[in-house]
């Protein structure tokens, strides 16, 4: 088993490696690691192309919802995106919050940081801003974000719950997150567990969905809500490459699942920290 470190630095290094990747290769694969699929095109990820604000520049085929487009976000919003990349919802989130709103993005990969910058550049946005950290201990201040987004991000962290307390941390009083994730019904076979790569593309560092819920609901956010959900098939030539054609036909047949939820959650208005006990303020 990898330390949480490790399984960090993984990721660190194969998100360096997928922001030089073409849109077409990240799609056809999960979240843009491991093998590429023959079988579908854009596995996970959703259709931004019709969203206000969208830039193909900006948009590496990841992701596997559209969490901007149920963030109610407000003109002249403080929104922060968790694992921003190349800066794809940071851009549609700024088309919400207009000129006076700010949205900083947070990565910490430093190739992806680099691309957003470039990005953000070229469209000529001074209040779009993106800070290289480690999302599980935010280089932002607390009570100031209004909306906090992020996109296929937590499933890749470790520690889950550290996250999820600094998002309460970095929220004002009364303020909400929109995030998309992938969460399990059922267990993985143990192979893709172990897996990486698969690690790395989303799937197999994704926990239950009812932990993934009592794990928000623990860190004193209120009004849970699903905003979407929708099942995920992984490709029979992805999955080859990690367990045998017996073991796919076992797991096609069971009753587990992998699902991209987007789930919706506030900081209550007389919160001015995280829950007592807890640490992260």
């Amino acid at each position: 088993m990898k330390t949480e470190e490790q399984l960090k630095e993984l990721v660190k290094q194969k998100y360096g490696e997928i922001a030089l990747q073409d849109k077409a290769t990240n799609q056809s694969s999960c979240c843009g690691a491991g093998g590429c699929s023959s079988e579908v095109y854009n596995i996970m990820s959703e259709d931004y192309s019709t969203l206000k604000g969208y830039n193909t520049d900006a948009d590496l085929g990841l992701g596997c919802g559209l969490p901007t487009q149920f963030a109610k976000i407000k003109k002249g919003d403080v929104v922060i995106d968790l694992g921003s990349g190349a800066g794809n919802d940071c851009f549609i989130a700024r088309s919400e919050t207009g000129e006076t709103g700010k949205v900083i993005g947070i990565d910490f990969t430093p190739a992806m940081i680099a691309k957003a910058r470039a990005n953000a550049e070229k469209l000529g946005f001074n209040n779009v801003e993106f800070r290289q950290g480690d999302i599980e201990n935010m280089p932002v201040t607390a009570n100031m974000a209004d909306v906090v987004v992020s996109n296929c991000v937590l499933n890749l962290v470790p520690n889950k719950f550290a996250v999820l307390q600094e998002v309460f941390r970095v929220l004002k009083p009364g303020g909400h997150f929109s995030i998309s994730d992938i969460v399990l019904e059922g267990e993985l076979p143990a192979a893709l567990k172990e897996a990486a790569e698969m690690y790395a593309g989303c799937v197999s560092g994704a926990v239950q969905k009812k932990v993934y819920l009592e794990l928000i609901e623990t860190t004193g956010f209120t009004n849970i809500t699903i905003q979407k959900e929708k099942i995920i098939t992984v490709p029979d030539d992805i999955l080859s490459t990690y367990i045998s054609q017996a073991a796919i036909e076992t797991f096609r047949n069971s009753s587990m699942g992998i699902f991209s939820i987007t789930v919706y959650g506030e900081k209550p208005v007389e919160a001015s920290c995280c829950t007592p006990g807890s640490g992260c303020c």
